[in-house]
């Protein structure tokens, strides 16, 4: 099957009509979070008293994606009342029911004009918890590869790259390199044979940006790609996913499939002369895999262990061919800039950190879940506006930001921007969007602790400054912890944080040292009561004659 605008338009119409021939419509979320806690025996239940009333043809229930407040699932959203529903359970099926042409469920409403909801600007997850990510259909109806159709038809690659570098768009996958400088250098190669790959080996802890993105909207990661394949000359392209998310690998694999028998993916897409196939590659959950080069590696069946760049992927990449790696958030961004034009994506953000961030938050904050903000929120908003502060009353410390490679930030920069550059003057990175916060109970040494045995875990050993470096640091780490370490061993942590940093081969272990780096600089008196008080002003660490 091969789609026109016109084919496009009328599937669009006649998916908003269903829409509007049900007085009542119930959204439930069956993303993972949710259905983790039983949102698909809702949705079923559900579906089961619609039919015993005969409400068929008058309530129609869909299963959605993320619908973002995750902490408080199983969630349900009522499109036509505007309620948001939390906590729900098969029990309160009946009641629900009941209350579709009266009051809502007082008991189960979060409120929508709460901040978590208002305070955010929705592009990469503006769909998130509005549609069936399982139906194509449904993507069509909201403006779904209305932009790669553009894009094919209307547009040259050139003039593509150029919106892309017009919006100011930087990789969302940590180092907020300019999209479009990478597109350009990639449509440069040289090479009949060129690449795309999506980076959806999201591993830092805490982080469910991209998992939540696949499961919710796994069609606007797919056109994106396919426009970045017209723009940069690339005809085969791989989704690389960690096998940890099933969920999103199966509604990813199921998109592609639908793409396909629609023809946005394929030959001679909208009846032009480029064709592009796309496929899914499984990870095995190695942290070091999201480096591109490691990437690479495991999509060639080898060990994913980063190599020396240059050369770069852009010239030497998959199979020796040049290829472009780009992350799940930075091709979700890349259809509403060409639908809507790169000048209103620059709109949005700072005034070199453009658009939106999604972020996973969670720790010790009353609302945890999935965020999509504007550049230049301040922590202090997203933490105590959006987030809901600190539950209890409890007393901020810190936030963790960009996940094992990201860094502490104390309460005095509550004030500060989240942009990339505020956030590498704090010594911290955006990340990939993972978001931590910490009250007064954390104990930042062991914080610090905690990240570093990620990345000692998660080393590839190829290098030894990584290798040995990480499990050196995290020993003292853990003396100190303990009470039991001397100013000599905190003097060689500093240096060792020094070495690794500057000596590793690849970011994993070019970062690992930025949370023990941080913590160093905003809370050293905490480190300093451990090795002359032998005291944990937190009270969470224990000294070693009580581990003993």
């Amino acid at each position: 099957m091969t789609l026109n605008i016109e084919d496009l338009q009328q599937i669009a119409r006649i998916e908003k009509s269903k829409k509007d021939g049900f007085q009542h419509r119930i959204n439930v979320c069956l993303a993972a979070g949710c259905l983790s806690c039983g949102s698909g025996l809702i949705k079923e239940a559900l579906e089961k008293e619609v039919t015993r009333r005969g409400l068929d043809s008058w309530c129609k229930i869909t299963g959605v994606g993320c619908l973002g407040l995750c902490a408080e699932g199983p969630l349900l959203s009522l499109p036509t009342s505007g309620s948001y529903y939390q906590g729900v359970q098969v029990s309160d099926v009946p009641e629900i029911l009941d209350s579709l042409n009266g009051s809502p469920v007082a008991r189960l409403v979060c409120p929508a004009e709460t901040p978590f909801f208002q305070r955010q600007v929705r592009i990469v997850t503006e769909n998130c918890g509005r549609i069936d990510p399982e139906r194509i259909e449904e993507y069509i109806a909201e403006d779904g590869y209305a932009g790669l159709y553009q894009a094919l038809t209307q547009m040259t690659p050139q003039e593509i790259i150029d919106q892309v570098s017009g919006s100011g768009l930087r990789g969302r996958g940590g180092a907020g390199y300019p999209t479009g400088l990478k597109w350009m250098s990639m449509a440069k190669a040289m090479g009949s044979t060129k690449f795309i790959i999506c980076n959806g080996d999201e591993g830092d802890p805490g982080a469910f940006m991209d998992r939540s993105v696949l499961e919710s909207d796994p069609h606007r990661v797919i056109e994106g790609m396919v426009i970045a394949g017209y723009a940069t000359g690339a005809n085969q392209g791989f989704i690389y996913v960690r096998a940890e998310y099933p969920l999103a690998v199966k509604r990813l694999r199921l998109a592609l499939s639908q793409a396909e028998r629609m023809g946005m993916i394929g030959n001679n897409i909208f009846n032009t002369s480029f064709h592009f196939n796309l496929q899914v590659r499984l990870g095995a959950g190695a942290f070091v895999c999201g480096e591109e080069t490691a990437l690479i590696a495991s999509i060639e069946g080898r060990m994913g262990r980063p190599r020396p760049r240059p050369p770069f992927p852009v010239e030497f990449g998959l199979w020796d061919h040049p290829t472009m790696i780009n992350n799940v958030e930075t091709l979700a961004n890349i259809a509403p800039i060409i639908r809507r034009g790169s000048q209103w994506f620059a709109g949005i953000g700072t005034e070199k950190s453009k658009g939106t961030k999604v972020f996973a938050l969670a720790g010790k904050v009353v609302n945890t879940g999935l965020i999509e903000i504007p550049m230049g929120t301040s922590l202090r908003d997203i933490v105590f506006a959006i987030g809901g502060g600190i539950p209890q009353g409890g007393r901020f410390k810190a936030v963790q930001t960009g996940g094992p490679s990201g860094g502490c930030i104390p309460e005095q920069f509550l004030d500060m921007p989240v942009d990339y550059d505020s956030l590498a003057q704090v010594g911290s990175i955006m990340g990939s969007g993972g978001m931590i916060v910490m009250d007064a109970s954390s104990c930042m040494v062991d914080v610090a602790r905690f990240f570093m045995e990620f990345c000692m875990s998660e080393s590839c050993g190829k290098c030894v400054p990584c290798r040995v470096g990480t499990r050196q640091i995290y020993d003292i780490l853990g003396k100190i912890t303990a009470s039991r370490a001397t100013m000599a061993e905190f003097t060689m942590l500093e240096d060792l944080c020094d070495l690794i940093k500057n000596t590793s081969l690849c970011g994993l272990g070019q970062s690992a040292p930025n949370p023990v780096l941080t913590t160093l600089k905003y809370f050293r008196d905490e480190y300093l009561a451990h090795i002359h008080d032998r005291q944990c002003l937190a009270g969470a660490c224990k000294k070693a004659e009580e581990v003993l």
